[in-house]
């Protein structure tokens, strides 16, 4: 493999396209599937986050799906951990590693490194979320941006998740996140050849494509699925109860929304999180990564025209 490409990295928005993509280059190339979509780690929910069926990963070796249980908060680092030995797995087998999700920070952490973030003892993350509770998150921003006016403005007012872990490192170290966001060691990948490809359908081609796939995972039993997940009691603010969908539908377990009301919000939280994915790729994944649609891209496939990783 020395001196060709090392791994293909297929990223772009939910509903875009990219396993088939994916599946299409590990069957012409004998690759491995690995993946980088921060739901899709969670067993808990196949349906929801659209995991490949079983039909598709026979086809070829996938990695790093439904592999992680719903109870852990499965960080950056711990995706990092598990997809270098999956890295380093596919290259002793002599297999392509194709890399396909939509988590941007994934990505960013095989290529160009993790920060050296100290971890934040349970006591003080309990204490800081005890702390929030009922609290809306622009006031919680407005705390942080007390603290940390430079950190607060690098952050969406209510985005809770990034919020608290702000929160939750300011409080453990008394230092701001960037202050050890500046440090970074190295990704599996940093400074390896890689094929990087971000899928980008046109935006009322994948609206409705999001819709539509939301309503078929609806069909195929997704509600039993986030029933089985509510059922275990876990913590709100766990990534896995987090997922789009899912906090619709418990709502309307628990008799607080409509069924269509719950999936229509599920739909909309899922076509606004396919925006922010499109937006974040464009101002923070560089400039090396290849745009172009799903259909663009499997002919190229078909054709070669990327020549023969390897």
């Amino acid at each position: 493999m020395d001196g060709r490409v090392r791994a293909i990295l297929i990223a772009g928005p939910t509903a875009s396209g990219k396993s088939a993509l994916a599946l299409a280059l590990a069957r012409r190339h004998g690759g491995v599937v690995i993946n980088a979509d921060s739901m899709q780690v969670y067993r808990d929910l196949h349906l929801l986050t659209a995991r490949p069926a079983p039909d598709e990963a026979a086809q070829a070796p996938h990695r790093l799906y439904g592999s992680v249980d719903g109870a852990v908060n499965f960080s950056v680092g711990h995706y990092l951990a598990a997809a270098g030995a999956a890295l380093a797995q596919a290259w002793e087998a002599d297999r392509l590693p194709i890399v396909v999700g939509g988590t941007g920070l994934y990505f960013m952490g095989l290529t160009e490194g993790l920060s050296e973030i100290p971890p934040v003892p349970d006591a003080i993350r309990a204490a800081v979320r005890a702390e929030a509770e009922g609290r809306e998150t622009p006031e919680l921003h407005a705390a942080l941006a007390a603290r940390d006016p430079d950190g607060a403005a690098r952050l969406d007012p209510n985005d809770r998740l990034r919020v608290l872990r702000a929160l939750e490192v300011l409080t453990a170290t008394g230092r701001p996140i960037a202050a050890f966001q500046a440090a970074r060691r190295p990704g599996p990948l940093t400074g390896l050849p890689c094929l990087k490809l971000f899928l980008t359908p046109d935006r009322e081609v994948l609206r409705a494509r999001i819709d539509a796939r939301f309503l078929a995972m609806m069909a195929a039993g997704a509600l039993a699925e986030v029933e089985a997940l509510a059922d275990r009691g876990l913590d709100p603010m766990l990534p896995v109860m987090r997922a789009h969908g899912v906090p619709g539908l418990i709502a309307h377990l628990r008799g607080t929304l409509s069924y269509d009301e719950a999936v229509a919000r599920g739909q909309a939280d899922t076509r606004r999180y396919a925006k922010r994915q499109v937006t974040w790729f464009r101002h923070q994944a560089g400039t090396d990564w290849t745009w172009l649609t799903q259909e663009a891209a499997i002919a190229a496939a078909a054709t070669g025209a990327w020549g023969e990783p390897g």
